[in-house]
């Protein structure tokens, strides 16, 4: 992908109402960058929530209200591995048949993961500004699996010179959050988080840096609960914090 000057960014429904402060970084990083950051006032959710429960119906319907938003062909940034692997893979699936499905294929065509974004397309140079700190990072499964990101976090860290990774003994487990499937299967998903959680804490790290907000809820909140002081940051809330 040749570098943009513009880019749409899709802000995500966690971050638009637990994370505001990741998605006015990751604009912020965008803008220093030189990019114009467009941010389409009416967007919603990619419809991954009722995708994954079944609901299919209730996903088109919702996915659909967002692709008129996106007109121009400029890149979608997209601050979260889950969300944009739903519309750029799972989109074309949900809309076969549909009269709207080339649209709905050009739109998901265009769909970029934020680091993966900052990291590979544009390349950026980070100086790291910060006191020396340890944190762990948690690569989600759709980072990892789906949208095959999980070394964009990885790129972006290794700039930061006084920034140590712990490698914790848990790298590439589930969180066990998974959107409605840790409300579906609290006992699984509870168990999952546990194991994940106590592998991050029985390192040195003082935070936990992912691409994903859902799974950054779901591992600090479990920390919080068993009383362990440990802070979750996205990866852009991060960055910018570093290199401020």
């Amino acid at each position: 992908m040749s570098t943009p000057s513009r880019v749409y960014f899709f802000g995500t429904c966690l971050i638009d109402m637990l994370y505001p402060n990741a998605g006015m970084a990751a604009i912020t990083l965008l803008q220093r960058e030189g990019l114009e950051v467009i941010f389409p006032q009416n967007q919603s959710c990619c419809g991954q929530p009722a995708f994954n429960s079944g609901y299919r119906d209730e996903a088109l319907k919702v996915a659909r209200s967002q692709l008129n938003l996106f007109n121009q062909d400029i890149p979608i940034v997209v601050p979260s591995a889950s969300c944009g692997g739903m519309m750029l893979h799972h989109w074309p699936e949900l809309f076969e048949g549909q009269p709207d499905h080339q649209q709905a294929c050009d739109v998901a065509a265009r769909v970029v993961e934020f680091a993966d974004f900052l990291a590979n397309t544009l390349q950026v140079n980070l100086q790291d500004k910060g006191e020396p700190t340890y944190i762990a990072v948690h690569h989600s499964c759709s980072a990892q699996r789906e949208m095959n990101v999980a070394s964009a976090t990885d790129k972006l860290l290794a700039q930061l010179n006084e920034v140590t990774v712990e490698r914790h003994q848990r790298p590439t487990e589930c969180c066990g959050f998974g959107g409605t499937f840790a409300v579906k299967q609290p006992d699984i998903s509870g168990a999952m988080v546990e194991a994940k959680t106590q592998a991050i804490c029985a390192t040195s790290a003082k935070s936990v840096i992912s691409q994903d907000c859902g799974c950054l809820m779901n591992i600090t909140g479990y920390a919080e609960k068993q009383q362990h002081d440990l802070k979750g940051q996205h990866i852009a809330e991060f960055l910018l914090e570093r290199t401020s």
